[in-house]
């Protein structure tokens, strides 16, 4: 099947070509079940802002695929903004494939800790199957630190090298590319450490959209930054299970024992709503991006 830009995929190279003409970042936000999905899709509404909606590999495993991607599916249709149900940090070539199928219009193929050539070679299983059917593909090159999700490192083996990063784009021709450039999974011990030199040597040198993974604990100045410098996309993951399961906690000790799952749940959506409206701001603040 030839490889040319179907729907989906036009839709999500148009919207990260926008925002980097316009000078902002399009947030993207992981879910763990139907009520934070549900309070990420009500906050990019009041915000009237583009995001991608992300799901990773244990919660579609967890959930299941197909459910996963029903209710995406139904939510990109509903949605009076750009909503972009993506798979995040898929390490399964078939997981991906089965992504696609189940109407996800992005998917992330995530072998980074393996060699150079491996790391080519997987993404462009998932690129070719995808792009064939009008899916967008992100791959990451270099190593995002912390949280168990791709290691610990020390020194500079987490930064993606120039040349590498020249060479994975030419040969996989992913739509989206995350770069390890210091930020790390999880809270950050210590002040975050950003190599913005290393960002603007690799914006130069490719033209694909560059992605921020780790985005929690990134101080807000420091995203901006980050944007002005070539990042197009902004991830953001454990603030938002964090923010739910504390405000779950606390409301679950309010209402007290046998109170009823829709009560107590609606302030929880609440409080990630507020979160991620936040981040929007943050991230949406020097360009145009309201719909």
């Amino acid at each position: 099947m030839k490889d040319t830009p179907t729907p989906f995929r036009s839709n999500v190279r148009d919207l990260l070509s926008r925002a980097d003409s316009e000078g902002f970042a399009v947030p993207a936000f992981n879910y763990s079940d139907i009520w934070d999905f549900l309070a990420i899709v009500e906050a990019a509404e009041a915000e009237r802002a583009p995001v991608f909606i992300s799901s990773n590999e244990r919660v579609v495993t967890d959930i299941g695929i197909e459910l996963c991607g029903g209710f995406g599916a139904a939510a990109m249709k509903k949605a009076k903004v750009p909503l972009i149900h993506h798979l995040d940090h898929c390490s399964k070539v078939d997981l991906c494939r089965s992504a696609v199928d189940n109407h996800y219009p992005s998917v992330m193929i995530d072998v980074s800790a393996q060699p150079l050539d491996v790391n080519i070679s997987t993404v462009k299983q998932v690129v070719s199957y995808a792009h064939a059917r009008g899916v967008a593909v992100e791959g990451e090159i270099g190593r995002i630190k912390g949280a168990g999700i791709e290691g610990e490192y020390t020194g500079d083996d987490f930064l993606a090298r120039v040349d590498d990063v020249v060479r994975f784009a030419a040969e996989t021709a992913v739509d989206l590319l995350a770069v390890g450039i210091g930020t790390a999974h999880g809270f950050y011990k210590g002040k975050p450490e950003i190599r913005f030199d290393r960002l603007e040597e690799i914006d130069a040198a490719v033209q694909v959209p560059l992605v921020l993974h780790g985005g929690t604990g990134i101080p807000q100045a420091h995203i901006r930054r980050a944007i002005r410098v070539g990042i197009n996309k902004v991830n953001v993951g454990t603030i938002i299970h964090c923010t739910y399961m504390n405000a779950l906690r606390a409301e679950l000790s309010r209402q007290g024992e046998n109170a009823y799952t829709l009560d107590v749940m609606k302030p929880v959506r609440e409080a990630v709503r507020d979160e991620v409206r936040k981040w929007i701001r943050t991230c949406m603040a020097e360009g145009k991006a309201a719909t």
